[in-house]
Formats: structure tokens, sequence, C-alpha cells
């Protein structure tokens, strides 16, 4: 990797950092330049834009939660044990990394939801896949057979219902038990679902 490329990928990295802190747009160009000690000017150099940046900050956790979540959740057999392994991951996710302590597609969602633009755009898509992923995944749920459409996307409403909540009573509300609430709350989910 260039130093270009390293460099451009030490802002995006610390630019999402900030963003789970201060929301996309809290971040500011000089703010990440004075802490990666970069001139503002360089930094411009790679960034045209507050939100080309923050676009490429969207790029990179969509990436991340791609890798971390959703490919290894993947793996798992079809059905329940898939849906869980998803879950569980998601939940992980929103419980940060040790570098992050949160969920940056939260933050954004209350700052983007009422504000038109790519950035709002973007950040539409992501959570769209997310979605109809879930819903996807929860059709092999019954025991009886493959569910409609109608059924996967109504258990993953449900579902991210359940992760929303968990973000509200753990990071918010800092109660110790959000997780296992979370837990039990998906496990009478998925076994309404099963049938």
């Amino acid at each position: 990797m260039g130093k270009g490329a390293a460099t451009r990928e030490a802002v995006i990295d610390e630019a999402l950092r900030q963003a789970v802190a201060l929301g996309l747009e809290g971040i500011s160009l000089g703010g990440l330049a004075e802490s990666l000690k970069l001139s503002k000017s360089g930094l411009f150099a790679h960034f045209k834009s507050k939100e080309a940046l923050q676009l490429a900050v969207l790029e990179e956790a969509s990436e991340r939660f791609r890798r971390q979540v959703v490919e290894p959740g993947l793996t798992e057999p079809r059905g329940g044990p898939r849906l869980r392994a998803l879950f569980d991951r998601w939940l992980d996710w929103i419980e940060g990394e040790p570098c992050m302590g949160g969920c940056i597609f939260a933050v954004a969602s209350q700052e983007y939801d009422d504000r038109p633009g790519p950035v709002r755009d973007r950040l539409v898509a992501v959570q769209n896949d997310w979605h109809e992923l879930l819903a996807r995944v929860a059709t092999d749920l019954p025991r009886d057979g493959k569910a409609p459409v109608a059924f996967g996307r109504q258990v993953a409403f449900e579902l991210v219902g359940l992760g929303l909540s968990f973000q509200l009573h753990g990071k918010l509300m800092n109660r110790r038990d959000a997780r296992q609430r979370a837990e039990e709350a998906f496990d009478r989910l998925l076994r309404e679902a099963v049938g």
C-alpha cells in the first residue's frame, strides 16, 4: 500500500471513530487533520468535501459490517442457526469494537432520518440491504417449508426493533441486562417464527 492510500485509510479510520462519538456531521476536516498530524490541505487532497469523507466513512463501516457480521453469519446452517448468528454478531457490532464504542449506523440514522442528500441515500441503501438479508434468512425458519417474503420482512422488522432496543438500553441507559433481554426476546421471536 502506497503512502497516499495508507494516509487515506488512516483518515477514514479516525473519521469513523469520531463519527460514532460525534455523528457524521460532527466530523471536521480541521479536527481530523489535527488528530492525525496532517495539514488541512493534505487532508483536503484526499477528500474534496466533507460529504465525500462522510460517504467514505459509510463505505468503510459497511465493509467492516459485512466482514464482521454478515459473512461469518452466513456460514451457519440455514434457518434458526443462521439468523441467530447474524443477530448475535449484530449485537456484538452494536456494543462496538473497543476503539469504536458503538454503531455508526444507529448514530447516522438519527442524524439523517429527515435530511435529504447522498449521505442519507447511501445510509438508506445500506440499511435496506441489511433488512432484506434478515428477511431472506427468516423465510427459511418455518418447519413446514419456506415462508413468504412478507413473513420474512415481518421477522426482520421485529429483529431490527430488538437491535434498536438493545442499542437504547445498553448504550444510552447503560442497563447491564440489555444483552440478556435482547437474546431472550430473540429466542421468543424465533420460537414463534419456527412454529
